[in-house]
């Protein structure tokens, strides 16, 4: 591994989300793309919105009153105004700790498959419609990336892949995580899909 990459890996930018977060999927169309153009690589870290909250005493924005119904507005503004497809799924919010597990089973196997993986996922759920608190969703997501579907289906129920679930999101609370998406750049916190251009600004060198 040359000095570029080791250097660009341990100035990785930190994505924290969740599968269910329509601005964290706006974010994950955009942020591997942005990284790479400062010679970053970004470290994808998916989370549990709902232990989130119960840490915080938040709630999901479609819940809050008159935020709520903005909310659902700029979800579609914001990936129309960023050129992402966007359709408003039926069942939202949703759980989504299976594809979190499977994610991490994933990147524990195959670190490319696991990103495309994540990708998929979001795509599932804001665009095509698709349930992805369903196992058989998420088992069928992974298995067409080629996936061992028998193997994951295994995985994702064992106690050490929930573990490692458990331990990113305490981690995440106590590195400050508070919504989806969130990412860390140096050690600095850019929260919304809508501070991307700031995040570019700072990864530019701009001071502000």
């Amino acid at each position: 591994m040359t000095d570029v990459t080791n250097n660009a890996a341990n100035n990785a930018l930190e994505f924290y989300f969740d599968f269910s977060s329509p601005y964290g999927y706006l974010a994950a169309e955009r942020i591997d793309e942005l990284a790479a153009r400062f010679g970053r690589k970004v470290k994808w870290r998916p989370v549990l919105l709902g232990v989130i909250f119960e840490s915080t005493g938040a709630a999901p924005l479609t819940t809050v009153p008159l935020k709520g119904d903005y909310s659902k507005m700029d979800f579609v503004r914001s990936a129309r105004f960023m050129g992402i497809p966007y359709n408003p799924p039926t069942r939202f919010p949703l759980p989504t700790q299976v594809a979190a597990r499977a994610y991490y089973w994933l990147h524990e196997r195959d670190c490319g498959m696991a990103r495309s993986f994540a990708k998929e996922v979001y795509r599932a759920l804001f665009v095509d419609d698709r349930d992805i608190s369903d196992p058989e969703v998420v088992l069928a997501i992974a298995a067409a990336l080629g996936a061992d579907r028998a193997a994951l289906a295994v995985g994702v129920e064992t106690a050490e892949i929930k573990d490692r679930l458990k331990a990113e999101v305490a981690g995440a609370i106590e590195k400050g995580v508070f919504g989806s998406p969130l990412i860390f750049c140096d050690g600095e916190a850019f929260f919304g899909a809508d501070r991307l251009p700031q995040l570019e600004a700072r990864l530019s060198g701009k001071d502000f």
